[in-house]
C-alpha cells in the first residue's frame, strides 16, 4: 500500500497529512501489515527461546522426507556417508523402506567413483580419481591476480595468460592411474 500511496503523490518524510488527501485507508492498511510483522517477528522470537530452552531433539529424518540428505545422522559426519547408497528412484527413503542399497567394492586406501549405466543407473563399473594436487590453488591465485591487475593495466592480461596456462597445463595433465573395472 505504500507504493501506491506514493503513486497518489504521497510525499515521503513528513509527519502529518491533511485527511482530504486520501491516503488514509492506505496509511491505516501499512500501519497494520508492520503491526502484523511485528507479531509474527515476537511469536518467533518467543518459539527460538522456548526451543532452545527445552525443545524436543529432532531425531535424524524427522519430517520424513525421501532424499538422501536425510539418510545420514543428523548433524551429517563430514564425508556424509559411511557407506555411498544406490540409489533407484527419485525418493529412495520412501522406495527403500527398511535400509537402503549400498555400493560395496570401492577401495579405501585411494578415491574411486562409481560409473552408472546411463539408463537405468546401475552400477556399471569403478574409476579411480587423481591424487589431490596444488594446481587447481595455483590456478586460481594466478587467475585472481591476472584480474585484479588487469584492472590498473591490459598488459596484466597479456603477460599473465601464459602463467594461466601453465597452471591449468599442470592441473589437466593426465596422470598416469592403473585402470578399474
Amino acid at each position: 500500500p505504500m507504493h501506491i500511496s506514493g503513486l497518489r503523490g504521497m510525499p515521503r518524510r513528513v509527519y502529518t497529512y491533511p485527511a482530504e488527501m486520501g491516503w488514509d485507508t492506505l496509511n491505516l492498511i501499512s500501519t497494520l501489515g508492520a503491526s502484523l510483522f511485528v507479531v509474527s517477528f515476537l511469536v518467533f522470537i518467543y518459539n527460538v527461546a522456548a526451543s532452545a530452552r527445552g525443545g524436543d531433539v529432532a531425531g535424524d529424518n524427522p519430517w520424513d522426507a525421501s532424499t538422501l540428505e536425510w539418510a545420514t545422522t543428523s548433524p551429517p559426519p563430514p564425508h556424509n556417508f559411511d557407506r555411498i547408497p544406490f540409489v533407484t528412484s527419485r525418493e529412495p527413503l520412501w522406495a527403500e523402506r527398511e535400509t537402503l542399497p549400498v555400493v560395496t567394492g570401492l577401495a579405501v586406501d585411494k578415491r574411486e567413483v562409481v560409473i552408472t549405466t546411463t539408463t537405468e543407473a546401475l552400477p556399471d563399473l569403478k574409476e579411480s580419481s587423481p591424487d589431490p594436487t596444488v594446481w587447481p590453488f595455483v590456478s586460481a591465485i594466478v587467475v585472481g591476480v591476472i584480474f585484479i591487475a588487469s584492472i590498473f593495466t591490459p598488459w596484466a592480461v597479456a603477460w599473465g595468460a601464459p602463467a594461466a596456462a601453465l597452471g591449468l597445463t599442470a592441473w589437466f595433465w593426465p596422470k598416469s592411474m592403473e585402470e578399474d573395472t
